[in-house]
């Protein structure tokens, strides 16, 4: 389920404390046994002195008192001699071990503060080279967000949604989306944003906004669905000296170093209100979900807050590493903290290779270019069902339309449109109005040989669009 989505079912939507209680009961009890005892001891003493004082009779007051008076004389002196001998003897003792561990020089107030002061007991890991390494949980992550928001951008675009009204009809209308990507790259003329598919798919007035809120129109670079990966570019003509004095590329981790327990930080435009930090630890790992497509893809699952808005967003280590793009989160109301982020050590090779793509705008109608075939999809059902690949099955070749004139055959299962991943009819319509007429694309097909699916790659000089689909 997608992030504009908001059905409450038990779903995935493709966007984006442990209970203390037993322990703080069990913390507790001493505290309170303590203070029992406390107040006990206190009524205790009280009423000791309270039962002396009763017992002397009326006409001995005086006597009385006078004789009490020199008991209690005699106690407090007796008491301030014990004091002072068992406080030499203690300060003997303190003496001669300090003077054995070498602080001796320390004044009293040195010594008390010390004594004072709470100790917190280290907690090790076992380490690799043998050695025990210091493991603590950070509260304080202002400084690694602080150092991480340059590097993340919100993404916002008007977008196509189609869908089927009432009596089955296609009907299409737009609406605004937000996401969020992370600046991953530049080269001689661009900055490159990586961010999710579904974030950038049927985009059509696509603007990012950096870290000192200034806007900027963007276009894409390369998308895989298979992925739902993409990269999305900024002309850096287009982007004032003041602000990329305030942005820079992400620090990239390693995500296969994982461990579950990790702490880990989630950044994201969230619901579109700008970006905000909430802080988790990775639940699992190499977690497999299957979205509404039937594709199943492998993630962290981390219980960091990702709501809508934070897909294409950054999640970090406690080093500010970027270890993750968020992704999907679990959306129920039944379930708490169930987000999912890309890992990036097996996102960075697709990412690498979508920068390496050339940056393209959609052309005018009239000029798009077309295949001339008639197709439908291979979902994930269906590829379980038939033995078949995910992707568009080719069942028309139009009579000269581009395809004709091409390797592509019916029966064909187009798997990729120049190097990109196509799951469906939609993504490739819609990676069609990225290409003029003209252009010579490779797609990449399965066909059918022997009984199995081989793959190969077919080139294909697109042709112009029927007139009668320009006008429509």
């Amino acid at each position: 389920m997608y992030e504009n989505d908001d059905k409450e079912r038990n779903t995935v939507n493709w966007t984006t404390p442990s209970d203390n209680n037993g322990y703080a009961g069990r913390e507790e009890e001493p505290r309170q046994d303590a203070a029992r005892q406390e107040q006990t001891w206190n009524s205790a003493s009280q009423g000791s002195h309270f039962n002396q004082s009763q017992q002397a009779p009326d006409g001995g007051k005086n006597r009385k008192k006078g004789g009490w008076a020199k008991k209690a004389a005699g106690i407090t002196a007796a008491a301030v001699l014990f004091g002072a001998v068992s406080g030499g003897v203690m300060t003997g003792v303190n003496y001669v071990g300090a003077s054995m561990t070498g602080t001796a020089g320390q004044t009293a107030e040195t010594q008390a503060a010390a004594e004072t002061q709470p100790t917190v007991p280290t907690v090790t890991t076992p380490g690799t080279n043998g050695q025990s390494t210091p493991v603590s949980t950070v509260n304080d992550v202002s400084a690694i967000a602080e150092a991480a928001m340059p590097s993340i951008v919100a993404i916002n675009d008007t977008m196509t949604i189609e869908q089927r009204d009432f009596f089955g009809m296609p009907q299409t209308y737009t609406a605004q989306s937000s996401g969020s990507g992370i600046i991953v790259g530049q080269n001689d003329t661009e900055l490159l944003i990586a961010t999710n598919n579904h974030v950038v798919s049927g985009a059509q007035d696509l603007t990012v906004t950096f870290v000192d809120d200034k806007a900027v129109s963007a276009a894409v670079k390369g998308t895989d669905s298979a992925t739902d990966l993409a990269i999305i570019a900024v002309q850096l003509s287009d982007i004032d000296a003041d602000t990329m004095s305030q942005i820079k590329v992400a620090s990239i981790g390693n995500s296969d170093e994982l461990k579950v327990g990790q702490q880990v930080i989630a950044i994201g435009n969230a619901l579109g209100y700008g970006q905000s930090v909430t802080v988790g630890y990775v639940s699992a790992l190499d977690r497999e979900v299957t979205d509404e497509n039937g594709i199943t893809r492998t993630f962290i699952q981390t219980d960091a807050a990702i709501n809508p808005g934070n897909s294409g967003g950054a999640l970090l280590d406690m080093n500010g590493n970027l270890i993750g793009i968020n992704a999907a989160k679990t959306a129920s109301t039944e379930v708490e903290g169930m987000g999912f982020a890309i890992p990036i050590s097996k996102a960075q090779e697709i990412l690498n290779n979508l920068m390496t793509k050339q940056t393209r705008v959609e052309v005018p109608v009239e000029e798009q270019g077309y295949l001339g075939i008639q197709c439908i999809n291979i979902d994930a059902s269906s590829s379980q069902q038939f033995g078949m690949p995910i992707g568009v099955y080719v069942y028309k070749i139009m009579d000269g339309g581009a395809a004709a004139n091409s390797n592509l055959r019916e029966k064909d299962i187009i798997t990729k449109f120049d190097g990109q991943s196509v799951s469906n009819k939609e993504e490739l319509v819609q990676m069609l109005t990225y290409y003029k007429s003209g252009t010579t694309v490779t797609l990449t097909v399965q066909s059918l040989t022997d009984g199995a699916y081989v793959e190969h790659e077919v080139e294909v000089t697109l042709g112009s669009r029927p007139a009668e689909e320009v006008n429509q």
